[in-house]
């Protein structure tokens, strides 16, 4: 089946919308408060999704059904894209992580009631939550089997016992989805399930919002304890111990949708280099007109342009239902790191200027960084691309 390029009419529309309004209404925001969200200021959230919502792109992965417009991955690319060309850009249209994989996941794995519940007000902007998988050491990260998190059943439900950290948008999040083991050990394959835990559960405690890096995500990063944690049976989404194939219908999108987002930024900062370049005069020339800066936007160009193609290629197969799991993590590993080259040479080439608060590439700088580690390090994604490569060549010998 041939992969078209052609970019769909409406998506075309929403993304030109979509451009108009990060750069009208967005960026002004970011630059007010320096791209700095962690502490989660409701009215901004409020105010910016607010002007999404009338200017016609707002929920732009959402299903119709949900208030949203419904667009494949493959819009989605387009659309979060030009999202991303301001931090605050996603949070605007309600496609920012975690909310965006979790509102994918409640859509294909909840109950109806649950959807009422839970996923009517996320795809609304009405609530926020949050995805509680990553432990501190030795437990989950990278290696999603070591959770050690438990779930006991007990009268009516279940007892959530174990401590999770880094957990993105915690604070202030109406509810989280956490992973337990309700069988099996650390290290086993299976034995997980996720529950549906509100804010409100006494047994879910907020112990500490995490110093990071980065400061754009809303909500920040937090470490919970659950502690005698008592859900009812209700709770569980999906079917119990099933929680690890469940996982897998948020991570491999969520990765492409990260993408998404930050290539919007490695744009920005491709553009913010391109202009420096043509107004700064060094050694009696333009800097565009320096052969060491023209390789570096050069270089820029293609990291922008492959990282796309190979993000491109995986949502192509995620939308006809195909096995991705290889595409997805080449997808994820190449654009996490063009996305670090590419802000690094915009900095290089804006020198003093990059580097200071007249600029916003060094908010971007610091932004970008984490992504690298986020949603699986590009060491556990190259370790999975060449076992998968390996296998494949086995079995083609195999067949001959």
């Amino acid at each position: 089946m041939p992969i078209g390029f052609e970019i769909d009419e409406r998506v075309a529309g929403i993304a030109r919308r979509t451009t108009e309004f990060v750069r009208e209404v967005v960026i002004p925001e970011e630059e007010a408060c320096d791209g700095n969200v962690h502490a989660g200021p409701e009215p901004l959230r409020r105010r910016l999704q607010d002007a999404a919502r009338e200017a016609g792109v707002f929920a732009p992965h959402v299903g119709a059904e949900w208030g949203g417009l419904g667009l494949d991955l493959c819009g989605q690319a387009v659309v979060f894209e030009a999202a991303g060309y301001s931090l605050l850009g996603p949070l605007a249209l309600n496609c920012a992580a975690p909310d965006e994989g979790n509102t994918h996941l409640l859509e294909v794995v909840a109950t109806e009631e649950q959807k009422e519940r839970y996923l009517r007000p996320l795809a609304a902007g009405e609530a926020r939550s949050c995805f509680a998988m990553t432990e501190p050491a030795p437990g989950a990260g990278s290696d999603p089997r070591a959770l050690t998190t438990t779930a006991t059943k007990v009268d009516g439900g279940w007892r959530l016992d174990g401590r999770k950290w880094f957990i993105s948008g915690a604070d202030g999040a109406a509810f989280a989805i956490c992973m337990a083991r309700t069988s099996g050990g650390p290290g086993d394959p299976g034995g997980a399930t996720m529950f549906l835990v509100a804010a409100d559960n006494p047994g879910m405690k907020l112990v500490r919002n995490i110093d990071t890096l980065d400061q754009g995500l809303f909500g920040g990063h937090s470490e919970i304890a659950f502690e005698g944690c008592e859900v009812a049976d209700d709770a569980v989404l999906g079917e119990v111990d099933q929680g690890f194939a469940y996982a897998q219908v948020r991570l491999g999108p969520a990765r492409m949708t990260h993408c998404m987002r930050w290539l919007g930024v490695a744009r920005r900062a491709q553009d913010i280099a391109l202009e420096r370049a043509a107004d700064r005069s060094a050694f009696g020339k333009p800097l565009a007109e320096l052969g060491m800066v023209q390789q570096m936007l050069a270089d820029s160009e293609i990291d922008i342009e492959t990282g796309r193609a190979v993000l491109w290629r995986a949502c192509w197969e995620l939308d006809q239902g195909r096995p991705a799991a290889q595409h997805t993590s080449i997808a994820k590993t190449y654009v996490s790191e063009a996305v670090n080259r590419v802000v690094d040479r915009a900095v290089q080439i804006c020198g003093a200027l990059g580097i200071s608060g007249d600029a916003p590439l060094s908010r971007l700088y610091r932004e970008v960084r984490p992504f690298r580690i986020y949603d699986g390090p590009s060491e556990t994604h190259r370790w999975a691309i060449a076992k998968r490569a390996v296998r494949a060549a086995r079995e083609r010998r195999g067949a001959r």
